[in-house]
């Protein structure tokens, strides 16, 4: 049941859409937000995607980019298999959604995942780097519209994926609300540590 601080999102036809509308804006960048060329922190030690102490998570390295705009590395390894030597495809959109969501990082207000497409256009071997971009393309109220693409080989290599995204800002009480007791508390101790309260309760 969505609470009357997250009022319900409207849809068309059933389906969040990815594409901004016309008269969504594109904002500027928050100026507490990572400077170009900074790494985007974790927003969670433990995280699948971007987390530093996950035993077999993406661990993506990300930074900030012009404007609203983010880039990184994740490397696949044995333990992102799917097909053999291959990446999993569920995994590389993980990836994406963890990429698409740090944009969230630039615009200094949290948000969760309304809908992702992922386009799958080569293989992703086991071995290689993907090279990640991704950007704000619009914002629209509490909804914020994302775009990315994944290249193997480099930063100008050949297109492996490409995603589509939307956000949805809520309040930081959707996180200590819906979250497991231990992990919420282990996340504010992790902020404590590195000395970023601030970033918990601005974009945990």
């Amino acid at each position: 049941m969505t609470s009357p601080a997250e009022p319900a999102i409207p849809t068309r036809g059933g389906l969040l859409p990815t594409t901004p509308p016309t008269d969504a804006v594109l904002p500027e960048r928050n100026p507490n937000a990572p400077a170009p060329g900074e790494p985007i922190p974790s927003h969670y030690t433990r995280c699948y995607g971007c987390g530093t102490e996950h035993p077999s998570g993406l661990r993506l390295r990300l930074f900030a980019g012009e404007g609203l705009s983010l880039y990184g590395t994740f490397t696949v390894t044995d333990l992102h298999q799917g097909a053999p030597g291959l990446a999993h495809g569920g995994l590389l959109t993980t990836a994406f959604d963890d990429a698409l969501g740090s944009l969230n990082w630039l615009l200094s207000a949290p948000a969760v995942t309304g809908r992702l497409e992922t386009d799958f256009r080569r293989p992703v071997p086991v071995g290689s780097t993907l090279h990640i971009e991704a950007a704000v393309v619009g914002v629209k109220g509490r909804k914020v519209f994302s775009r990315a693409v994944g290249r193997l080989d480099g930063p100008d290599g050949p297109v492996a994926l490409t995603a589509a995204a939307l956000f949805v800002q809520v309040p930081v009480e959707h996180f200590v609300t819906n979250g497991r007791a231990e992990d919420v508390a282990r996340a504010h101790e992790d902020r404590l540590v590195r000395g970023s309260l601030e970033s918990f309760e601005v974009n945990p």
